[in-house]
């Protein structure tokens, strides 16, 4: 069974009350709810994690390599700034990386430092983003066994 990491950065824990004209009205604890159900009906154990702190969200990144976690979705919120000490974590873990954002960054005029080590980016969908990043990892982690048993059949 895959195991893919739901990392959320600063203020994802108060969704639901926090700018809601932005993020919507889905609080955390639905969020949640709605990604494990997602999980349940894919087959894919789905660890989430929340924090507020750089230093944890690295601490946790690389307790998931110990972990043996296939892939890492993560809405790094405010960590997208200045987060260039978790950019560095990121390209020295693993495992694929899929970046989400409930809010079309873009359109905001934010540009995410820790997007180079993606493999994809979902962003201005409010939650459906997590579905989508969540599919988006799925889809890639499948192809990339795929690809790697047809490699060892050829041999």
């Amino acid at each position: 069974m895959l195991k893919i990491l739901l990392l959320q950065g600063p203020n994802m824990s108060y969704l639901g009350k926090r700018q809601p004209e932005l993020y919507g009205r889905t609080t955390a604890a639905q969020l949640d709810a709605m990604l494990l159900a997602h999980a349940k009906t894919n087959g894919y154990r789905l660890d989430i994690f929340y924090t507020h702190s750089e230093s944890e969200a690295i601490e946790r990144l690389y307790g998931a390599v110990d972990e043996k976690i296939d892939g890492l979705v993560m809405n790094p919120a405010a960590f997208l700034f200045a987060g260039y000490a978790l950019r560095d974590c990121l390209r020295a873990v693993p495992f694929p990386y899929v970046e989400v954002h409930m809010t079309n960054i873009e359109k905001r005029g934010i540009r995410s430092i820790l997007a180079e080590t993606a493999v994809g980016l979902v962003a201005g969908l409010g939650a459906q983003s997590y579905v989508l990043g969540l599919e988006g990892l799925l889809a890639h982690l499948r192809h990339r066994a795929a690809t790697k048993t047809a490699a060892r059949r050829r041999r």
